[in-house]
């Protein structure tokens, strides 16, 4: 016989009741006057607050007191997902993260599930480094934006900063990103650029007096893309719009993963990680970077959803692009 999971009431801001259950990041259910509810939003490493709305996963800073909060784990139940069967004993190439799979059925794999991904209404959530705009693929990224295919994107100061540095200077983080040479004073390029959109008033008015003309984020801000650049403590500057209130930065990316159905993490192990720790367990998340490293850390932190593809990140995002307009070509 089910019975109602159990609730205390948090004492104070900021703080579970002792017995709190924690949660996962999968499909998650609690037993109330007689039906079992769905937890909105599951997420890893939270609680389950119940309010007007039904029961909700909530991180512990955003707790208040007079919550009703689900303790122990009577009335609780979760979905786990399917266990993953070998075919064989024995098999070639068959780890989670290899750098030997052919890369071009792999993106064309990743074309596919983005196209089945927008047909469903569902959006696409990016989350990348500076090694986007490092390898000079961030026109490829501008494009993919254009077109279309990113509906939120997660990053740092360093990737907007270099990537407006690559509009204003041709240089990134020094280096020309026309001839790979390091341009004279160059190691100024990056801070002279954070003072300038500093003194434009952010990335949105810089682009709108012309200071920003191309890029990345002048394809985000003119397309009305949502974006979350979450600060650290190394940051240089930083630029107006970088959030450097870690937990601010938590919640607006935690309001921008609503209605994500995948993620493509490129290039990007510290905001990728914080991201995968947002995410539901039932949202597909690729991975793509140079270091298969970056892929482990994100499986062995629990978001077990994810694919890796070990590549440069600036020639996945040329073929991906290609294979996306390869796509809408053949419909």
């Amino acid at each position: 016989m089910n019975t109602n999971c159990e609730l205390e009431v948090a004492d104070r801001d900021g703080v579970f009741p002792e017995r709190f259950y924690c949660t996962t990041n999968l499909p998650t259910e609690v037993y109330l006057d007689g039906d079992w509810v769905p937890v909105e939003d599951p997420e890893m490493d939270c609680g389950i607050v119940i309010d007007r709305g039904g029961p909700r996963s909530m991180p512990v800073s955003d707790v208040r007191a007079g919550a009703q909060v689900v303790v122990g784990t009577r009335g609780v139940r979760v979905t786990a997902p399917p266990r993953v069967v070998q075919a064989a004993s024995f098999e070639f190439m068959a780890s989670a993260v290899s750098s030997e799979k052919p890369k071009a059925v792999q993106i064309a794999e990743v074309a596919r599930a983005m196209r089945r991904v927008r047909a469903a209404g569902q959006r696409i959530l990016w989350v990348v480094g500076p090694a986007v705009v490092h390898t000079g693929a961030a026109p490829d990224l501008a494009a993919l934006v254009e077109a279309g295919w990113v509906n939120a994107l997660f990053a740092g100061n360093g990737v907007a900063t270099h990537d407006i540095e690559s509009q204003i200077y041709k240089t990134s983080l020094g280096v020309s990103v026309e001839n790979g040479e390091v341009a004279h004073r160059g190691h100024e390029h990056h801070i002279r650029t954070i003072n300038a959109i500093r003194r434009a008033g952010g990335i949105a008015a810089a682009v709108e007096a012309g200071v920003v003309k191309a890029g990345v984020m002048h394809a985000l801000v003119t397309h009305k893309v949502p974006f979350v650049l979450g600060g650290s403590v190394r940051d240089d500057g930083p630029l107006p719009d970088t959030v450097t209130d870690v937990i601010e930065a938590q919640r607006r990316m935690r309001a921008e993963v609503h209605g994500v159905g995948l993620c493509l993490v490129i290039a990007s192990m510290l905001h990728g990680i914080a991201t995968g720790n947002l995410l539901p367990g039932t949202v597909p998340i690729v991975c793509v970077d140079i270091h298969g490293a970056t892929m482990t850390k994100l499986l062995d932190r629990g978001s077990l959803q994810g694919k890796a593809i070990v590549t440069d990140v600036g020639l996945f995002l040329r073929e991906l692009r290609a294979a996306l307009a390869a796509l809408e070509t053949s419909k």
